[in-house]
């Protein structure tokens, strides 16, 4: 786990002020496995995602949880169900923390597109903000749309704690807008299946505390780290 410090001190505030948010990706697909885009296709968890949903469970239990709020597909809402359950409440669906749309390049690996749209996959690549593949969302419009529903949905929970069961893309969003990251920066932090992550939001914004905390997954299966082609839903 990388813990951080936060850019804005919590004793700054009144605690009626802050929000405590758990950032958490869901747990591993098989389409993760093989490196496959998702996007919002509805792809169901795996046995060693079925595994790390339980483990969380078992990991936020005595974290004072007082909200879970879920991505309404499937692989998210699974790992929700289990976070709820272990913190003994009901997961409540938002469609703002879906994955991003990647459109025509959803259910194809990365050499497949690059193979299919050559050119298209270069400005992926490179992280133009503004390109969105056919039918699909830009990295822009997936950063406005995470940034804006965790906005609300913390707003709503000042004095409390909240988990946000969502993807990759919505996750690292949250990052780059805590820590004030250009969104064409490359990745170098780590997003892994049903990985915690620890924010607090205030009316200033986002700050984070720690990152990739995975304690709860040692011993148990290969993980996935997060990295490139398997951060991609």
């Amino acid at each position: 786990m990388r813990t951080l410090p936060a850019r804005t001190s919590c004793g700054a505030f009144d605690v009626q002020q802050i929000t405590r948010i758990f950032a958490i990706r869901h747990g591993e697909t098989d389409w993760n496995v093989d490196t496959r885009v998702q996007g919002q296709r509805d792809i169901a968890l795996n046995d060693t995602g079925r595994w790390q949903a339980r483990q969380l469970s078992l990991a936020v239990a005595q974290e004072g949880i007082d909200a879970v709020y879920a991505s309404d597909l499937q692989r998210a809402l699974d790992t929700a169900l289990s976070v709820a359950a272990g913190a003994g409440l009901t997961a409540v669906t938002d469609i703002g923390l879906r994955e991003r749309h990647f459109g025509e390049f959803e259910g194809y690996t990365s050499n497949e597109i690059e193979q299919r749209w050559p050119d298209k996959a270069q400005r992926w690549r490179q992280r133009d903000p503004d390109f969105s593949p056919q039918g699909g969302e830009s990295l822009r419009q997936l950063f406005e749309r995470s940034v804006k529903t965790a906005t609300r949905l913390a707003s709503a929970h000042f004095g409390q704690t909240i988990a946000l069961v969502a993807h990759g893309g919505v996750i690292d969003s949250l990052y780059r807008a805590a820590m004030h990251i250009d969104l064409q920066m490359p990745r170098t932090w780590q997003l892994g299946n049903a990985s915690i992550n620890r924010l607090i939001y205030t009316l200033q914004g986002f700050n984070l505390l720690s990152w990739s905390d995975t304690q709860h997954l040692e011993g148990g299966p290969q993980l996935d780290d997060g990295n490139q082609q398997r951060a991609w839903g």
